[in-house]
Formats: structure tokens, C-alpha cells, sequence
């Protein structure tokens, strides 16, 4: 049987956390193994603790987002889901420009934050079914022109258009008829071309540059992907 997926939750409400604990320990594959009040508890947690994934809460002391960046950069192999009240897309972009994997708000259903946790484990986007929308509206606006950018090769647009629907590099081995190796060698030259540092990244930058429909993201139970 596989090791379950460890969780930190960080939020500043006890009686939050503590619903969201029972939540998550009903399910087999998760485990909660740490909780945290603020930006600084939460750091140090996940430094202690090294988590699969982190729930971390926008409003809490500290700053959620803060604490993401930094989760980002200290454990990159650590999945971060933002968890919050605030259903706005400019705080969703700017939650996955810092690297976050998912966006949800609180008012979301415990099937979609435990796919969300499932997808962030394997490094996965996972976005809130009623944001998505908004924020393809807004990544639109910014008129992000794939011509402006990097040059990729053909291949590598292939590669970046899987990325951003959520293929794992064994799913993009398969569909491109080449090895996984090959499949990770391109995405270390497409993150390098398109100044980026994860998967997560990319399929945003894929949103942006026109090569990937929001809507064809792992957005909720409607658009779930197989997890491999």
C-alpha cells in the first residue's frame, strides 16, 4: 500500500483547521500531520515536518502568500493549495505566479479539495471550478502574445501544451512516442527558454500564450485527470 500523502494545514482559525482535519482523515490516502496559525509557524512546520502538500489560508499573520513563495523555494517538492475566502482572480494569479498548484475557496465541496491535495502531491494545477472562468478572463486581458515570447520548437510547444493540461511526463512520453527522459529533458529547456522553475508555472505561461484553453485544466470533478 502507498505511503499516504502527509498535509500541513496553516490557517489562523483553530475550529477551521480542526473541521478540515476530520475532513481530510477520513480519507485513507491523507495524512495531517502538522497545523500552523501563521506565516512563520508554518515555515517552520513544513521545514520540520516536510509535508506532500501545504493548505495555506491568504489572511493569516504573516501572509499567506508569503508563506507560499517560500514554501516554493525551500521544499520545491512540496505542493501548495491556497485555501481561502477570497474568490478573486487577481489573487489567484498571483497565488500561482509565486508557484502555488491549486487556488480554492472555502466554500468549496471536500471531494474537490481532497483532488486538489491529490493533484498538488504530484506537482499537478488544480483550480477552483467557479474561478476558472474569471481567470481566464483575466490572463486574456493581459494580452500575453506568444510571439513576443521565447521561441520554442515544435516539439517543445507540444510538450508545453500537454504540460498545461495536466499531463505527467510519463503521459507525455506516451503521447508523443518518445522516453520519459526525453520528455524531461525538453521541459528543463522549455523552463529555461520561458523563465520559469516548475510545471505549474509553465501551464500558466501555456495559458498566457495562448497554447492551452483555461478550461482544459484540472479544474474540479468535471475536468479531473487520471493521477499517475
Amino acid at each position: 500500500m502507498a505511503e499516504p500523502v502527509t498535509v500541513l494545514l496553516a490557517d489562523d482559525h483553530t475550529l477551521f483547521r480542526q473541521g478540515l482535519r476530520r475532513v481530510l482523515e477520513m480519507e485513507p490516502d491523507l495524512q495531517v500531520v502538522a497545523e500552523a496559525a501563521s506565516a512563520e509557524e508554518t515555515l517552520r512546520l513544513a521545514l520540520e515536518h516536510r509535508p506532500r502538500v501545504v493548505l495555506v489560508d491568504i489572511s493569516m499573520p504573516g501572509g499567506g502568500l508569503e508563506a507560499a513563495a517560500r514554501l516554493r523555494q525551500l521544499l520545491p517538492a512540496t505542493g501548495v493549495v491556497v485555501l481561502t475566502m477570497h474568490a478573486d482572480e487577481a489573487y489567484l494569479l498571483r497565488a500561482m505566479n509565486l508557484g502555488a498548484h491549486g487556488y480554492l475557496v472555502k466554500d468549496v465541496d471536500a471531494r474537490i479539495l481532497v483532488e486538489a491535495i491529490r493533484a498538488a502531491s504530484k506537482g499537478m494545477p488544480y483550480l477552483h471550478p467557479n474561478l476558472a472562468a474569471r481567470a481566464l478572463s483575466a490572463v486574456a486581458k493581459r494580452g500575453a502574445q506568444q510571439s513576443q515570447g521565447p521561441q520554442l520548437t515544435e516539439r517543445e510547444l507540444e510538450v508545453l501544451r500537454l504540460v498545461g493540461r495536466g499531463a505527467s511526463n510519463r503521459e507525455i512520453a506516451r503521447t508523443l512516442y518518445i522516453s520519459v527522459k526525453t520528455a524531461k529533458n525538453h521541459l528543463t529547456h522549455i523552463f529555461e527558454k520561458i523563465g520559469v522553475s516548475d510545471r505549474t508555472q509553465a501551464a500558466l505561461w501555456a495559458v498566457r500564450a495562448g497554447l492551452v484553453d483555461l478550461s482544459e485544466m484540472p479544474v474540479g470533478k468535471d475536468g479531473n485527470r487520471r493521477r499517475s
